[in-house]
């Protein structure tokens, strides 16, 4: 993600020149690196946390992993057909939480009544802020991952895997006043069928088959996930998943971390997705947003 969360929002206009100025640097950074960037070399570019491989091949080839995405496809489309099983991992898996084999779901959230679920522009967590994004979806269909198994670690938009979303709604929550903090990118996505939990079974997958690092592709540039773990998630919806990304930054050096968690609750998932434009690692997901955006879920989807 690199920073993806911090594509904009509304919100007031100090905070958003303190973020841009930020963002023009790291892109300053980014503009010299690229036209340095020699043979061997592969540059990320994610909102300004860039990466650049050292010469090192991803852990599997790109044939091995193609052919185990379109066995993983294959799979995931036999789980959504019986609309039964939710394949994200079987009890006591590291990084999952849940009960496996819950059904999926059988009809798709409206995007008016999916909206009505998500934070809304202006609401508080705690010290964050949510509001919508100002230039589109993050992480949308301009990013892919090379193996393409590794795919649903990138992104979740249409296209990413066998099930495309019926519905999706995008929050960026952050603390307005912080010029570089954590920002998390918040994302709602409703399936017919048993998409939903097609989806977390192919993202299981990845996280299992990509755990040795990966290439991440977006427009010209490329960014290197040297490691993919498994951490606690939390025990909300149907099922859950969480996991901790180390990315090499431009200069191949410097390591930098991201933490993506997904539940799903039938046939919605919610996905946080939370980055910091430093090298310190943050940790996991703020617990508070992750929370909040649950139980906010929870209670009016049951009424």
């Amino acid at each position: 993600m690199f920073g993806a969360g911090n594509q904009g929002r509304s919100g007031s206009r100090r905070a958003r020149l303190r973020r841009a100025a930020a963002l023009a640097l790291v892109g300053a950074v980014l503009t010299g690196a690229a036209a340095c960037g020699g043979d061997g070399a592969v540059d990320g570019d994610k909102g300004g946390k860039d990466a650049r491989t050292d010469g090192k091949a991803p852990a599997s080839t790109p044939a091995d992993a193609d052919a185990d995405a379109d066995a993983d496809a294959e799979d995931a489309a036999e789980s959504a057909a019986s609309a039964g099983s939710a394949g994200s991992g079987e009890s006591g898996t590291p990084g999952t939480s849940g009960t496996s084999g819950t059904s999926g779901g059988s009809g798709a959230l409206s995007q008016r009544d999916l909206t009505a679920l998500a934070f809304t522009d202006g609401e508080k967590i705690g010290k964050y802020t949510a509001g919508e994004f100002a230039l589109g979806e993050p992480q949308g269909e301009d990013y892919t991952a090379d193996p393409a198994t590794c795919q649903p670690l990138v992104s979740l938009a249409k296209g990413a895997t066998a099930f495309d979303p019926a519905s999706e709604v995008h929050r960026n929550v952050d603390v307005a006043e912080e010029m570089v903090g954590t920002t998390v990118a918040v994302q709602l996505r409703s399936y017919n069928g048993g998409g939903a939990a097609g989806v977390m079974k192919a993202l299981g997958a990845a996280g299992k088959a990509c755990a040795g690092g990966f290439v991440e592709n977006r427009a010209v540039a490329k960014g290197q996930y040297l490691k993919v773990e498994p951490v606690k998630a939390p025990d909300h919806g149907d099922e859950a998943q969480a996991y901790r990304f180390t990315i090499l930054d431009v200069k191949g050096t410097l390591k930098l971390y991201e933490y993506l968690t997904v539940v799903r609750s039938g046939a919605t998932t919610l996905s946080f997705r939370a980055d910091i434009l430093d090298t310190k690692d943050i940790g996991k997901v703020p617990e508070e947003v992750i929370t909040a955006q649950w139980k906010k879920f929870e209670a009016a989807s049951t009424r």
